[in-house]
């Protein structure tokens, strides 16, 4: 990791729900929050806690120098609205299997 730059990964016992145009599209009692500098925290839901069914593969591919290369999915109306990581950089290997969404909401 680069000076000041720092990524923790923790688990969380908040309770977090994504929904999109009325349909909850996960919801999960165990997710990994995930606090990088420069950035807001981000919640890292299990991918068995959402509904796959309803992500559409996106052609879209990020790289991050810290936590690697992410891959995207679009629900209806919102394109790469979520990603993962499939293959994590070993420092933040928890993130595997998880899923992080642009809006989801602490209940």
């Amino acid at each position: 990791m680069t000076t000041g730059h720092r990524i923790t990964i923790e688990q969380g016992t908040e309770h977090v729900r994504v929904v999109h145009d009325g349909h909850v599209v996960a919801e999960s009692r165990r997710p990994l929050v995930l606090r990088e500098t420069g950035c807001p925290p981000r919640y890292y839901l299990p991918a068995q806690d959402v509904r796959t069914e309803l992500l559409t593969p996106s052609g879209t591919h990020t790289y991050c120098p810290f936590k690697g290369t992410a891959s995207y999915w679009s629900l209806p109306g919102a394109e790469d609205a979520v990603w993962a990581y499939p293959d994590p950089k070993p420092e933040v290997a928890e993130i595997e299997d998880h899923l992080c969404f642009y809006e989801a909401e602490v209940v």
